[in-house]
C-alpha cells in the first residue's frame, strides 16, 4: 500500500516533464519558423526594391490643349503593400509655416515611412511604432500665399493601423507643388517655381520624383520647361490630382520655399548651400548655352538686347535708344520674347548679348540667361517705383554675376505729363498715389509709356560699356 502513491506520482511527474517537452519543441518551431518569414519578406523587399529602381513603369498621361499627349511616367510599379524596414524610427514631420504671416511659403519635410495619395492630395507619414499623438498640417503647394490651389493634408499618424496601404513603392524622395498662382508670368515662372524647385531638388543629382498639382491651371508650363524640370529630375512628372495609387516614398517635401525674389538665400538651402550664380550655371548646362563670360575679343563690339514690350511701359523711341547704345559702343538690337514661343531658343538668342536692356516687367527675367559678368539695366517707371524695381530684379542680377544698373525716368519722359498735366497728384505727389492702394498705383505707374531722354540716358550706357570692358 505504502509503493501506490509513489508510482502515481512519478507517473504524474513523467507526464508534466513530456508535455513540457513537446511545448518546447513546438515553440522552437514557430520561433524558427517566426524567423525564416521574417527574414524571407526582408530579403523579398530588398530584392523588390533593387528591381523597382530599374524597372520605370506607372505611366499616366497629361494633355495640354491642343497637343499631342505627353507622357508622364515615375521610377515605379505597382506593388502589394510592404512594411519598411526600420526599426524604432518613426520618421519626422518639420514644417515651416512662418511665411503664413507674410502671405509667402510654407513648407513640410516629411522623412520615413510616407504615402501620398493623389486622390486625396494628402502626405502620410506612417509610424513605425505607436507614437504619443496624431498631428495635421495643410499646407499650400504654391509659393505664395492667398492663391486658390487646393491646400495638401500633412498628417502624422499615431499608429499603422490608420494607414493607406501602398500601391506603389518608390526607392527616392519625391517634391511635392502646384501649378497656379501667377505661373504663365516669366517672372513668377522663375521666381515662384523654377528657383524654389532647384533649391528643393537640386542636392538628390536627379533622383527625385516631382508630384505636381493643379496641372490643368497651365498644362503647357510643363511642356515648355521640359528641359529644366528633366535636368532637375531623371524622371517624368505625376499629376498628382489624377493619380490613382497611393505612393510610398522615404521622404516628400511638401510647397516649395520662397525666401526672396529670383534669387538664392545659400545657408537656408536643404542639403548644403546654393546660390543663384549655381542655378543660372545650372540653366547654361541644360540649354546648352555657349557663352559663360561677356565678349572679349579685341576689336569686337559687346552687344546690347533691347526688350520690345507691345502693350504697355513700352519705350516710344525705341530707335533713339538703340542709336544712343551705338553711340556709347555697343552693337545694340531689338527683340520682344515670345511668351509661347521656345524657350531654349529664347535663352540662346539671350546668351548671344552681354547687356540686356528693359523697362521694368517681367521681360527682364531674361537676364538669367546672360552669361556671368553681363549686364541688366532696369529703367524704372515714374513714381517713386525704385523700390519695387528693384526688390525684383536688383538683388538677384547681382546675385548671378550680374552688373545690375537701373535708370529711374523723370516726369518729363513719362506718358502720364501728356495724359494727365504737371498738377496731377500722380506728377506732383506720387507718395499720395502710393498711399491710395496698389490698384491705384498699377493703373498709373505700371501702365504708363516712357520717351527716354537718351541724352540724360547716355551715362548709364557709359557705365555699362565700361563694366563689360574691365571684365
Amino acid at each position: 500500500m505504502s509503493c501506490a502513491p509513489v508510482r502515481v506520482n512519478a507517473g504524474f511527474a513523467a507526464g508534466v516533464l513530456f508535455a513540457l517537452l513537446v511545448c518546447f519543441i513546438l515553440q522552437q518551431e514557430v520561433a524558427i519558423s517566426g524567423l525564416s518569414v521574417a527574414t524571407t519578406a526582408a530579403v523579398a523587399q530588398w530584392i523588390t526594391l533593387k528591381q523597382l529602381s530599374r524597372d520605370p513603369a506607372a505611366m499616366q498621361l497629361i494633355k495640354a490643349p491642343g497637343e499631342s499627349e505627353t507622357l508622364v511616367a515615375s521610377d515605379v510599379q505597382r506593388t502589394p503593400d510592404i512594411e519598411p524596414i526600420q526599426g524604432s524610427d518613426n520618421g519626422k514631420v518639420v514644417c515651416n509655416t512662418e511665411g503664413r504671416s507674410r502671405d509667402w511659403s510654407e513648407t513640410c519635410e516629411v522623412d520615413g515611412d510616407v504615402r501620398t495619395n493623389g486622390t486625396a492630395l494628402s502626405v502620410t507619414l506612417v509610424p513605425a511604432n505607436r507614437s504619443s499623438e496624431r498631428r495635421e498640417w495643410m499646407i499650400s503647394p504654391y509659393p505664395r500665399g492667398g492663391q486658390s490651389l487646393r491646400s495638401v493634408t500633412v498628417t502624422q499618424l499615431q499608429d499603422r493601423s490608420a494607414a493607406p496601404p501602398c500601391t506603389v513603392t518608390h526607392t527616392m524622395p519625391a517634391v511635392l507643388f502646384g501649378i497656379g498662382g501667377y505661373v504663365g508670368n516669366y517672372w513668377h515662372d522663375y521666381t515662384d517655381m523654377l528657383v524654389p524647385l532647384f533649391v528643393a531638388s537640386r542636392r538628390y543629382h536627379g533622383e527625385v520624383t516631382f508630384l505636381v498639382s493643379n496641372i490643368q491651371h497651365l498644362p503647357r508650363w510643363l511642356v515648355k520647361y521640359k528641359a529644366l524640370l528633366h535636368g532637375l529630375s531623371k524622371y517624368e512628372v505625376v499629376d498628382m490630382d489624377r493619380d490613382a495609387y497611393v505612393r510610398c516614398f522615404p521622404r516628400v517635401t511638401v510647397g516649395l520655399h520662397l525666401d526672396k525674389e529670383l534669387t538664392i538665400v545659400p545657408e537656408k538651402v536643404p542639403g548644403g548651400p546654393l546660390t543663384m550664380a549655381d542655378f543660372t550655371r545650372f540653366v547654361r548646362e541644360t540649354y546648352a548655352l555657349p557663352r559663360g563670360a561677356p565678349t572679349r575679343e579685341p576689336g569686337k563690339k559687346p552687344r546690347l538686347l533691347l526688350i520690345h514690350r507691345g502693350d504697355f511701359r513700352r519705350f516710344l523711341n525705341e530707335q533713339e535708344i538703340l542709336q544712343a547704345a551705338e553711340e556709347a559702343g555697343f552693337e545694340a538690337a531689338l527683340s520682344e520674347p515670345r511668351v509661347n514661343g521656345s524657350e531654349v531658343e529664347q535663352a540662346r538668342l539671350v546668351n548671344s548679348f552681354d547687356v540686356v536692356l528693359g523697362m521694368h516687367g517681367a521681360g527682364l527675367t531674361n537676364a538669367v540667361h546672360l552669361p556671368p559678368g553681363g549686364v541688366l539695366i532696369q529703367v524704372v517707371p515714374y513714381g517713386k517705383m525704385e523700390y519695387l524695381a528693384r526688390a525684383e530684379f536688383s538683388e538677384g542680377a547681382t546675385d548671378m554675376g550680374l552688373k545690375y544698373l537701373d535708370y529711374s525716368m523723370s516726369a518729363e519722359e513719362s506718358s502720364l505729363m501728356e495724359k494727365l498735366g504737371p498738377e496731377h497728384p500722380a506728377i506732383k505727389d506720387p507718395e499720395s498715389i502710393h498711399r491710395s492702394g496698389w490698384e491705384n498705383m498699377f493703373e498709373l505707374y505700371l501702365k504708363q509709356n516712357a520717351r527716354i531722354n537718351t541724352t540724360r540716358f547716355a551715362p548709364t550706357l557709359v557705365q555699362a560699356f565700361d563694366h563689360l570692358r574691365q571684365q
